[in-house]
């Protein structure tokens, strides 16, 4: 896997006002985005709950999960971040990359748009109507 970063910009989901420019290591092994939790405090991030996150090397602890809105590429969504220690190299996990519908071009070192994926037939959702007649 090629190791690169990218550029991002998180706010507070209900405050503008309150946003911080971030490099990312793109970790497309981790599940969630990691951001210190200095960030996240000057951001006025709250916990909404914890996590038990697993270490490369096997050890585990319980670590705060937040909230946040992140934009990278021209692309925004709100996504789950962990609260990282101070000093932290944020990492942009697969979550937020699924959010935003980018994927990894390891070849290019770049993130780029997920292929538009088409729902088979079989998924579809038929309207009331035809289930009841």
């Amino acid at each position: 896997m090629a190791i690169f970063y990218v550029t991002g910009t998180l706010t507070h989901p209900r405050d503008p006002k309150l946003w911080r420019k971030l490099r990312f290591l793109v970790d497309t092994g981790a599940f969630f985005t990691v951001v210190p939790r200095d960030v996240l405090s000057t951001l006025k991030v709250s916990s909404i709950r914890e996590e038990t996150v697993q270490f490369a090397d096997g050890r585990r602890a319980r670590w705060k999960v937040g909230e946040v809105r992140l934009e990278i590429n021209g692309r925004s969504v709100t996504t789950l971040v962990l609260f990282g220690k101070k000093g932290t190299q944020p990492l942009l996990g697969a979550y937020s990359l699924e959010g935003l519908g980018l994927s990894v071009d390891a070849r290019h070192r770049r993130l780029v748009p997920m292929p538009v994926v088409i729902v088979a037939r079989s998924c579809l959702v038929y309207p009331l109507a035809l289930i009841l007649v």
